[in-house]
Parts: C-alpha cells; structure tokens; sequence
C-alpha cells in the first residue's frame, strides 16, 4: 500500500483492519501514561531509572515467555519490583545511580538465563527488545486501559505531594511530607507505565515516550500543568504519526516513533530560540 493525496482516506483505509485499532488504541493509552509520568521521570532525574526498569522488565518478559504467560504480566511482575528495590536501597531520588546499577546488573542476569533456558522462536525476545504494537491483542489494549486509568487516579490523587518533592526533597521532608512513601510510589508508576510503553517501542527505545516528550515540552513551558500537556501532546503526535507512516512502509513502528520525538526535541532545542530571538529582535526594530 502507498500513500494517497489524501490522508483522511489513509486514515480509514488503515483502520479497517483490526490489528491497526488495537495498535492506535494501545498507543493512545501509552503515550498519555507517557506523557505524564514522563514529566516527573525527567523533573526527578530519573530517567536512568526509567531505563533500567526497562530492561528489568524485558527480564520479566524473558521469563513469562519461557512458562508460556502473556509477556506483559512478566513485564508488570518485574518491573514493580524492581522498582520497589530500587526505591527501598536508595532513599533519595537524586543519589540513586548506583542502587539503580545493582538491582539492574541482576535482574539482566536473570534475562540472560531466561533467554538461555527458553527454546522457542526469536520472534518473542525480538518483539520484547524493539516492541510490537502492531501485534498487539484486545486482550492487552483492554489491560492497557485498565492500568492507564489506575495510573492516572493514583497521580491525581498524590499530584501536590509528589510534584512538591519533585521540586525540593529536602524542603519537603523539612515539612513533614512522607518523601520515602512518595518515592516508592512513583516508582512504582514508572515500573507500570514502562511495562506498557515496552509494547510500543520496546525496551531499548524506552526513552522516546518516557522522555523525551517531557524534556521537549520542559523547554516550552514553565508551569507544570502545561508542561504535562505539551508532554502528552507531543506524544501522541510521535505515536499516531509513526502509526500512520509504518502502516505504508516496511521499517519499525518504533523507529518512526522515536524519531518523530527526537525531530521534535531537536526542532525545539536548537531552531525554537532562534525564532523566539528573532521575532523579539523584530518586535524592538519596529517599537524604534
């Protein structure tokens, strides 16, 4: 299939097939969850974490793979507690590099044996690494959604704690804030959004929807409740444009969503000043 001039007839043509539904509804999905946990993985400085509960998932996957369980509970059963451990062995979000590094070093390790020990097709380990959202089930969209929704409740309701030891941890604990539970929890919200995300772009593209939407749109705004929604916006562009464009050409839907995310970090960290610079140049020539 090729393109047409007109993409709303590209858009109906492609959703008539049920495989493309399941991949544009689990993509939405993840990318909002993206989008919004993004925001505090990169205002915590967390994205080394998010990176390696990643990968810790990909074990996880590894072993549900091998005792013939859908990936995704592996994925949600590792990554939890990893991050668990992670939050437990290292109280401060900002010092945890090397907390993150031991826990990441032995779950890869159990990967490595799990991989070893599994006898099927490639295929499954392939789709874990670089994800497959294009063969995704209903079965996993409506799992998606669930955990989504919970997600997004669970952040509403600590939004204020969280986001004030985000800013300050120190200042927040000077005021009485439970900084240890709300580590947990965010970490926690990682594990299950990155466990989700995995689908999409797979575990060594993690960072196009953890983030880099939420470092893009840190540059374009100030205030975090239009932070999230550049984020998310941001996202879903990155995700239903790569959706769009891998249904008519034969490379990775990963690959096009990571680089439509990256055009866009680049766009806004090296061209965006630029304007901005000279429309305020333009703007005084005209005063004067």
């Amino acid at each position: 299939m090729t393109f047409s001039i007109n993409p709303w007839i590209d858009l109906q043509q492609m959703l008539q097939y049920q495989f493309m539904q399941h991949a544009f509804e689990a993509g939405t999905v993840v990318a909002i969850l993206g989008g919004i946990v993004g925001y505090f993985v990169v205002l915590r400085r967390s994205s080394f974490a998010a990176h390696a509960l990643s990968h810790i998932g990909f074990s996880g996957a590894a072993a549900a793979v091998l005792i013939g369980v859908n990936p995704v509970y592996g994925l949600l059963l590792f990554t939890s507690v990893g991050g668990l451990g992670i939050a437990a062995l290292g109280r401060r979000a900002a010092n945890r590099d090397a907390e993150i590094g031991i826990v990441l070093a032995f779950m890869l390790g159990l990967g490595v044996l799990f991989l070893s020990l599994y006898t099927g097709y490639a295929t499954e380990a392939y789709s874990i690494l670089f994800g497959e959202i294009l063969g995704i089930s209903f079965s996993n969209v409506l799992l998606t959604l669930v955990a989504g929704v919970i997600i997004l409740v669970l952040i509403s309701l600590v939004y204020r704690p969280l986001l004030f030891a985000s800013l300050d941890e120190d200042v927040a604990e000077a005021k009485g804030m439970p900084v240890v539970l709300l580590g947990i929890i965010f970490m926690l919200l990682v594990a299950v959004a990155t466990s989700f995300a995995v689908q999409v772009v797979g575990v060594l593209l993690i960072f196009s929807l953890m983030v880099t939407p939420a470092a893009t749109a840190q540059r374009l705004a100030k205030r975090p409740g239009r932070v999230i929604i550049i984020s998310v916006v941001i996202a879903l562009i990155a995700t239903w444009l790569g959706l769009f464009i891998a249904f008519f050409e034969p490379y990775p839907v990963s690959f096009f969503i990571t680089t439509i995310a990256f055009v866009f970090y680049l766009f806004v960290r090296f061209i965006t000043p630029r304007i901005r610079n000279f429309m305020s140049g333009f703007g005084e020539s005209t005063i004067s």
